[in-house]
């Protein structure tokens, strides 16, 4: 086991070493960062040499990379914003809860439909009700979320006026008052990814189901229920559960359509309006910061995966 997390370990240095170079050099093809950040009109010579110094831009690209990368990961100084003037990791502690929150009401929304349906699907193959679930999956992956929030806005907000449209919900009273401003977000970002655990569980399910040991369960007179939880679903949750801890970390990180489209403040409008403002610091290092959160989930589903199925710490 300890060899197995030196060598994962080794692996996650590598690919968080390789986006950090990525990222360097997507942010290097559009030339010099001075063309976006002086992008005010006339700039004296000695005010642009003067941005060359401040950001190490007069210095060889790959001493840049190496000043960038090690300032963001031993000091934490990812730079300022260009439009706030803040620290970029303070901007990212600041937007991080509001995206935490949405990603965790998408990722119960996901774990509460996505399992149980595709358990269901799989116990009913053939049935209506695995028509319904096969027909939730296909819904889920057909409709873009940016349509499916505005959709759900119209019908919800403007004809019914039952759910609130957008922001967090700060000014409301009461716990179920807020909850209601998170149901639409939650269900617009949840969809996709509700359907492709569900299609993901219901073929390990019907995997599981069809194996030998199960018609041996069966045979010796074990319950369905217990057949189906203690025996098919332990032995299938390995595919789902990559699917299922990948989610969060995504959504997180992922969340720019629906928080632009329900104003919600967090890392992905925050992303966006960087993106739209020029904000090259704040866009690098919110990126970079993606990425990491991303590489280290990988890495501690690694973990797990070997804590689950012994097997695979000889892989």
């Amino acid at each position: 086991m300890r060899v197995f997390i030196i060598r994962r370990f080794l692996f996650l240095i590598m690919a968080i070493l390789a986006a950090t170079l990525i990222v360097f050099a997507l942010s290097r093809l559009q030339g010099d960062p001075r063309n976006v950040m002086l992008n005010v009109g006339y700039v004296s010579p000695e005010q642009w040499e003067a941005w060359g110094e401040d950001f190490h831009l007069d210095k060889p690209l790959v001493v840049q990379y190496v000043i960038w990368v090690s300032k963001g990961f031993f000091q934490g100084d990812f730079g300022d914003s260009l439009k706030t003037g803040k620290p970029v990791l303070e901007m990212v502690r600041g937007f991080a809860p509001a995206s935490l929150q949405l990603g965790l009401a998408a990722t119960l929304f996901v774990l509460l439909t996505g399992i149980p349906i595709g358990v269901l699907s799989a116990v009913k193959r053939g049935t209506i009700l695995d028509a319904v679930g096969r027909t939730f999956a296909v819904f889920g992956q057909a409709l873009p979320p940016f349509w499916l929030g505005i959709m759900l806005i119209l019908i919800f907000s403007v004809n019914l006026d039952l759910l609130p449209s957008g922001t967090r919900g700060h000014d409301s009273t009461g716990f179920f008052d807020k909850l209601t401003y998170y149901i639409m977000p939650a269900v617009t970002l949840g969809w996709l990814a509700s359907a492709g655990l569900m299609r993901l569980v219901r073929s390990s399910m019907l995997d599981v189901l069809d194996s030998e040991y199960i018609k041996l369960a069966r045979a010796k007179g074990v319950n369905n229920r217990s057949v189906i939880w203690r025996h098919a679903f332990r032995n299938a949750l390995i595919p789902p559960l990559t699917f299922s801890a990948l989610i969060l970390v995504g959504f997180i990180g992922g969340t720019v359509v629906t928080e632009t489209v329900f104003a919600w403040p967090g890392l992905g409008q925050m992303t966006y309006t960087a993106i739209l403002n020029n904000d090259f610091p704040l866009m690098t290092g919110a990126v970079l910061v993606f990425t990491i959160v991303y590489v280290f989930a990988v890495f501690l589903i690694d973990i797990l995966y070997a804590v689950i199925d012994p097997r695979i710490r000889y892989t």
